[in-house]
Order: C-alpha cells, then structure tokens, then sequence
C-alpha cells in the first residue's frame, strides 16, 4: 500500500474510533496524533531508503510539535488511532499492527541496550489505556487491552486483559473497545477482603456471633478469587 493511502487510512481512523469527532476542521488544531502518524509516515519511508539522519531529524520537528516521539525506524501498521497523543513513546524496533488504539502517555520502549529486537510487539485489535508502560521485546497478543497505568514487561496472550504494576493478565469473556477504565482492580479485592475479615473478627468477639463460618466462607472465596486473578498468565 502506497504513503498516501496510508496516511488516508489513518485520518478515517479517527472518524471511526472518536465518538468526540464532529468534523474535518478539527483534525489541523485537536488530533497532535494524527499528524505525529503523518510525520511518521513520511520519515518512515525516508529512513528505510537509507536517509536515517534526515529521518530522525523530521521526527525531532514531530516531537517539538506534538509532543509524541516516535522513532522513524517503528513498524506501525494501518489504521492506528493515537487518542490526545501527548506523551507517547514508540521505540525504534516496535512493531504496533492494524487498528491499534493508543491513549496519551503509553510508552512502547526497550530495557536493553544491546541491537537488535528491544521493543514491543503489538498485535492487531489491541486497546493501550492512558499512561500503560510495555517494556521490553515481549507481544501482546490480538484484540487484549491494557489498563490505564499499567506496566507490562511478560508476553500477553490474546483476547486477555492486563492490569497492575507490574501487569497482570486477567482473562475476560467481555469486549468493549471504550472499556479501558473498567478493568478488575485485584489490589482493591485483596483490600475489601482484609476488612471484611476484619469485621468478621470483630464481630465474633464482641457480639458471640454464631454465623461466624458462614461469614468466613463467604469471604475466604473473595481471597481464592483474588489468587486465582494473579495466577492467570
């Protein structure tokens, strides 16, 4: 597919992916993503013929103008759609498929200094909430979603949702591109589950509470839950 059919392919990403989308005017002063993706385009196709000084120096003006740094040698595919944009770091050997979605501050970097493959993979359908950090050369698999501040550095198998520091991988049965801020909160569950122990407790002591096992099993399947969440790979 040709540069211009590229870049055209990226601007109707955003009509089809921003509900907040009213019309062409806005794509010159409210999309820095689009045109970070256009300057990627065309420094792209620069670099791979050989012209990597130039290549870097389009998306230094790139960066100055939008706030995003993407190196001109990333593999990014078609239909991306970078939401606001400010603060996305995309490294020189990522590869980022077909109609990804990518959220401000998400940065796909490296944690080794040696050549060769240091960066993400990320696969088709993907969804990378605000402020997500995925190091290292791993792949996340098609159609997952990353939570909003999660960091990634373990391959993601596809279809799975990631939440944490560092990320943990949650299967879901549901899919909904917009829910990136409806993710399982496993830190809060194990938090819920010491108090109501707590209570329990409490209870038993004070008020000579008989149901107490009850009680206790109720909350001892919270805390089975909660490990069950954090063997998931």
């Amino acid at each position: 597919m040709g540069l211009l059919n590229k870049i055209k392919k990226d601007f109707q990403a955003i009509k089809a992916k921003d509900p907040a989308f009213k019309g062409g005017i806005e794509l010159f002063y409210a999309y820095p993503g689009i045109w970070a993706l256009v300057f990627y385009r065309i420094s792209n196709a620069i670099y791979k013929k050989g012209f990597k000084k130039l290549a870097r120096f389009i998306m230094a003006i790139n960066q100055f103008i939008t706030n995003i740094d993407i190196h001109p040698g990333a593999t990014i595919g078609e239909n991306v759609f970078i939401d606001h944009g400010i603060g996305v770091v995309i490294g020189e050997t990522a590869i980022v498929g077909n109609n990804v979605t990518i959220y401000q501050g998400v940065t796909l970097g490296g944690v080794s200094l040696n050549p060769g493959k240091r960066h993400p993979t990320i696969e088709d359908d993907v969804i990378i909430g605000a402020g997500a950090k995925i190091l290292g050369n791993i792949t996340i698999g098609k159609g997952s979603k990353i939570g909003a501040n999660s960091v990634v550095v373990k391959d993601v198998p596809p279809f799975s949702t990631v939440v944490g520091i560092p990320g943990k991988v949650i299967k879901r049965k549901d899919y909904s591109p917009l829910a990136h801020n409806k993710l399982p909160d496993i830190e809060k569950e194990l938090f819920e589950y010491l108090m109501d122990r707590i209570k329990v407790l409490e209870e038993a002591i004070i008020n000579n509470d008989k149901h107490i096992i009850e009680k206790d099993e109720e909350i001892e399947k919270k805390y089975r839950d909660y490990i069950e969440a954090l063997k998931k790979k």
